[in-house]
This record gives structure tokens, C-alpha cells and sequence, in this order.
């Protein structure tokens, strides 16, 4: 009876050593009771600077999650789409990966993105922190292919030390008395702007590579009008602020001499160019400038106020991760608050609770705080996100063929704007 009860013990003992271990990481096990580790893949398309960021968090999750490790690899934003596409054909995707606005219309026709719409269950995600419209790109019916974790909206960086050269009110002062308008903002260029060789400044650039034509929708914005429909499915900057959007650019460009010719490249941190439009993501770059004064400020106005274009870049987990849990795990943390925090460094967070924090707000070498709410939370409600369309691609080259017009001065503003919607309505149909 000794011997039957300490094989019991022994049993009992085991058993419940077995109930309080750790439940491993899900895997292919080798032998019964031996798991593998899992590896998870993170892809992005960040500099140096952002996977520092993402490092430390994958610190902790590791940390917090021991058998599991987290590969992060970083390809060039423009190759990322044909990367995920091709990696998609072999059936290799990563776990976890960035996406942006452009990229979301193709990965959903293509059935690949996963539903991760059970974080609206989870109290201690809470969800609801989001602010509602950031959410809108990544839903699917009930589903919700993703989560973001930047939403910056274009602002306008100016060169405060070239504006009071110029005798100039800024545009911060002049936007909170409602006169920052199309009509100061071009007079103000032409202000700024000096056409001696020797000292050349440019008084405004709408370009950053001479493809982001995308920003001087605004204008038409602006007035109620705009490039397309609400649904894209139709071209509509063939009207009277389309034609005005290609005639401010050619007066500013070949009359006033205020904005660059095309293939010039002009950077706004060497300090001879008044104003420069980007999105608020360019504010980490900016920080590094010391020979000159500056900060930003909302878009100008039209009829119908300022309205700024909204970038989006988020997560999304991949449907053929061999690791759906594991990686949910990693998306929970990166896009928890304290995960968007960390991110806030460099990103506009969609979170409220950190898109009024110092972790966003105070950043060193930041413009002031009141001028980061006025020209990025004030202004986001009201901006329009980038349109998306599966063949976006085609799209975008057909409007540059229009620019490549405009920078020729091979046509009026009014031909080319006919022949631009000729040539995308083709492309919708």
C-alpha cells in the first residue's frame, strides 16, 4: 500500500508540476513535450532611426515572451509593394507587416490580409482609443484587415527667419485670424523670393520628389471640389479649380519665379526655400536644422477652409502566418498605447490618449506645441485621405503625364486637364 501510494504522490506531483508550467509557444515539436521556438518575420519599410524604435520593442516583447524571436527586415519603400506582391506569389509572407494607403485596395482584392477584428473584444486593448476615422481604410465589411499606427496629415513647413527678412506676417498668426489663404500664400512666396544667382531663394515647393502631386489637391479641396469622387470612380479635376491648380503652379513657377523649375532640387533644411509641404513626418528630419528658424502651419484656405491630405501607414497580419496567435501577440503590443507612444517619435499617432501627449507633443527640437495642434490635430478631421485604387499605379502615371505637360509648357492648363481626365477615365473604366 506504501509503494501504490507513493506512485500516486509521485503522479499527483507530476501532474501538477505539469499544470503550473508555462504553456509554450505554439510550434512544430521535435520530440513529445519539446516545442521550437517560433520566429516571427516583421517587415517595414523604416530607417534607421524607426528600427531603433521597433528594436526596443521587440526587447520587451521578447522579453516578455520567452521561445519566441522576431526577425525585423527593412526594404525601400519603393520596392515594398512588388516585395509583398512577390513574397504573396511563394507563398512566404511575413507574420506582421507595414502597410500604407496606397497598398491597402490591392492586398484586399488579393485576399490576403487577416482579420484581426477581435481587438474590439479586448477591454485591455481598448480599441476605442482610436480615433474612429483612422480605422475606416482597414475595414472590410466586419472585418478589420489592420491597424495604423501613423495618420500624418500634410503641413506646411516654412522658414520663419526668411519670412521676417521679407517683413512677412508668419502663417500661424495669420491662419488663427483666418487670412492664411491661396492668395497670401502665393503673395507670400513671391515676397520671399530672390532670383539673384548668387543668393537664389525660393519662396514655396509643393514637391518633394516631383511625384507628390497628390498634395496640390488641397486646392481644389479647398473650394468643395476636388481630383476624383468620393468613390474614385470618376476623374473630376477637370473644372474650374483644377484649371486654377495648374495656373498657380505655372504663374509661380515661370512668372513670379517664386517656385522651382521641374528637376531642381531644392531642400527646405538648406535654408533658401520659404515653404515646403509634407507630411508632419518630415518634422524628424527638420529637428536636425540649426542655421535657421522655423516650424509649420496649416494648409492655405479656400472657400471652404483648409483641408490637408491624410497619409496612413499601419499593421497587418498575413492569412498564411504559420504563427496567428504569436504575431497577434506582437501587433497587440506595437499597437498598444505604450506601443504607439514609442512610435509617436517619429509618426502621427491615431490613439487620443497619445496624440495629446508629451510623448508626441515635446520631442526635442519639435516646433512649438501650439503650432503642432493647430497644423496637425486641428487640421486633422478635416483632411481627406490619399485616394486608393487597385490600379493606382496606372493612375498616378497618367496624371504625371499631365505635369510632365504643365513643366514642358506643352499645352494650356485647360487641354491638359481635358486630356488628363481622357487618359484616368480610361484607366477607371
Amino acid at each position: 500500500m506504501k509503494k501504490a501510494g507513493a506512485v500516486l504522490l509521485s503522479a499527483m506531483l507530476l501532474g501538477l508540476t505539469a499544470g503550473c508550467a508555462k504553456p509554450a509557444a505554439s510550434g512544430n515539436a521535435e520530440s513529445p513535450g519539446k516545442q521550437e521556438d517560433v520566429e516571427l518575420k516583421f517587415l517595414m519599410w523604416g530607417n534607421q532611426g524607426h528600427m531603433d524604435v521597433y528594436n526596443k520593442l521587440i526587447s520587451q516583447f521578447e522579453a516578455d515572451n520567452p521561445g519566441i524571436k522576431v526577425t525585423m527586415d527593412s526594404v525601400p519603400f519603393t520596392d515594398y509593394q512588388q516585395k509583398i506582391s512577390v513574397l504573396a506569389a511563394g507563398k512566404s509572407l511575413p507574420d506582421i507587416a507595414w502597410v500604407s494607403e496606397r497598398m491597402i485596395p490591392q492586398f484586399k482584392a488579393n485576399g490576403i490580409l487577416a482579420d484581426v477584428s477581435s481587438f474590439k473584444d479586448d477591454a485591455s486593448f481598448n480599441l476605442d482609443d482610436y480615433i474612429p476615422s483612422t480605422l475606416d481604410l482597414f475595414r472590410d465589411g466586419d472585418q478589420l484587415l489592420g491597424l495604423p499606427f501613423s495618420t500624418p496629415p500634410v503641413v506646411m513647413f516654412y522658414n520663419k527667419t526668411l519670412f521676417d527678412k521679407a517683413n512677412l506676417t508668419d502663417p500661424n498668426t495669420l491662419a488663427s485670424e483666418g487670412k492664411w489663404t491661396w492668395k497670401t500664400f502665393e503673395e507670400s512666396a513671391k515676397a520671399i523670393a530672390v532670383k539673384d544667382a548668387g543668393g537664389r531663394v525660393y519662396g514655396a515647393n509643393f514637391f518633394r520628389d516631383w511625384k507628390t502631386w497628390a498634395i496640390l489637391s488641397s486646392y481644389a479641396w479647398s473650394y468643395g471640389s476636388g481630383p476624383f469622387n468620393e468613390d474614385l470612380t470618376a476623374f473630376t479635376w477637370n473644372d474650374q479649380y483644377g484649371v486654377e491648380t495648374m495656373e498657380l503652379l505655372e504663374r509661380m513657377m515661370y512668372k513670379d519665379e517664386s517656385h522651382p523649375k521641374a528637376g531642381e532640387q531644392i531642400s527646405f533644411d538648406a535654408g533658401n526655400l520659404g515653404m515646403f509641404f509634407d507630411n508632419y513626418s518630415y518634422v524628424s528630419k527638420a529637428r536636425d536644422i540649426n542655421g535657421f528658424e522655423w516650424s509649420i502651419a496649416p494648409m492655405p484656405s479656400g472657400s471652404a477652409g483648409s483641408v490637408p491630405m491624410l497619409g496612413q501607414a499601419g499593421y497587418t497580419l498575413f492569412k498564411d502566418s504559420k504563427h496567428p496567435e504569436e504575431a497577434k501577440k506582437l501587433l497587440k503590443l506595437f499597437a498598444s498605447q505604450s506601443g504607439i507612444e514609442a512610435t509617436s517619435t517619429y509618426f502621427v499617432p491615431p490613439r487620443t490618449s497619445v496624440l495629446s501627449s508629451d510623448a508626441f507633443l515635446n520631442q526635442p527640437n519639435n516646433p512649438p506645441a501650439e503650432h503642432i495642434v493647430q497644423a496637425v490635430i486641428d487640421e486633422m478631421p478635416k483632411a481627406r485621405i490619399i485616394p486608393g485604387h487597385i490600379r493606382w499605379q496606372d493612375i498616378d502615371n497618367a496624371v504625371l503625364q499631365g505635369f510632365d505637360r504643365l513643366f514642358g509648357r506643352s499645352a494650356s492648363a485647360k487641354d491638359n486637364m481635358k486630356q488628363m481626365q481622357t487618359d484616368v477615365e480610361a484607366i477607371l473604366k
